[in-house]
């Protein structure tokens, strides 16, 4: 009896391992094709003639960051560990790794969450405007299935949001049409085939960037639009860059601000081959 006891475990491991591998394998399989389109890019430099068409907070944020005389950025890795929660949920925490492709605009980012000691992977996929939500228990049971829709303009928020904090040498990017506002803000309209989005960035006087807000993002909990911003902690350096380390993520309900992220950046790779 204690013998099939440990067999139908070990049975049962093996499928939530396979269930796990198999959904992962979908990200991998992305990540590989846009890396293998991207090897043949040329390194070019950055230089201060790539700024002049930006509002003065956005250029003093770009030499803030470190990023003139260095390559200019296609794509870049990331690391992540943090906590995330719904509204009227409790945190979970979670790792993510996620690879930004901005050639073709692209954000793959696949996340290990711990729910109730069950791990529920999700997989985020924006394709060139077309995004994808997947959550699945043990990689096998639907628990999240969303296309398309509104989730295409929010997830382009959430790119356009990575290349203000994560990648700021993209800022350059002439998708991205600049409103000047004062000496600490500037608003930003990012497009996407036929999709714009736009968000205001603060700037504090030593250049760095401290917050991002829009008003295109729309709430998976509800499908109703609320104002986004992700308020920086603290930057470190990665790589010979200065960059965020520490942030949130937060909705702006009528009731009252609710942070539903909390982000720590452990890794970063630019241009990853």
């Amino acid at each position: 009896m204690i013998r099939y006891i440990f067999f139908l475990i070990l049975a049962i491991i093996i499928v939530l391992s396979i269930g796990n591998f198999i959904f992962k394998s979908t990200f991998i399989n992305d990540v590989k094709e846009r890396l293998k389109r991207t090897a043949g890019l040329k390194d070019e430099i950055l230089t201060e003639k790539d700024l002049q068409h930006l509002p003065p907070p956005v250029q003093q944020y770009l030499r803030y960051a470190g990023v003139v005389g260095k390559p200019k950025v296609h794509s870049v890795k990331l690391v992540f560990e943090g906590r995330m929660r719904g509204r009227k949920q409790d945190w979970f925490p979670f790792v993510s790794e996620q690879y930004n492709f901005f050639d073709v605009p692209t954000r793959l980012f696949f996340m290990k969450g711990k729910m109730f000691g069950i791990n529920v992977p999700g997989y985020h996929a924006y394709k060139n405007g077309d995004a994808s939500m997947q959550i699945k228990l043990f990689g096998w049971i639907p628990v999240v299935n969303l296309h398309g829709g509104n989730l295409n303009k929010a997830e382009t928020v959430t790119l356009f949001n990575d290349m203000c904090l994560l990648a700021p040498a993209t800022l350059i990017d002439n998708r991205i049409k600049w409103e000047p506002i004062d000496a600490s803000s500037a608003k930003a309209f990012y497009t996407v085939n036929d999709i714009t989005i736009s968000a205001v960035l603060y700037f504090n006087e030593q250049g760095q960037l401290v917050n991002f807000v829009s008003d295109d993002r729309i709430s998976v909990d509800d499908g109703k639009n609320y104002r986004f911003s992700t308020p920086v902690i603290e930057y470190q350096n990665f790589n010979g860059q200065h960059m965020i380390s520490r942030g949130d993520a937060v909705w702006h309900y009528p009731e009252g601000d609710f942070t539903y992220g909390e982000f720590l950046l452990k890794e970063v790779v630019f241009n990853p081959r």
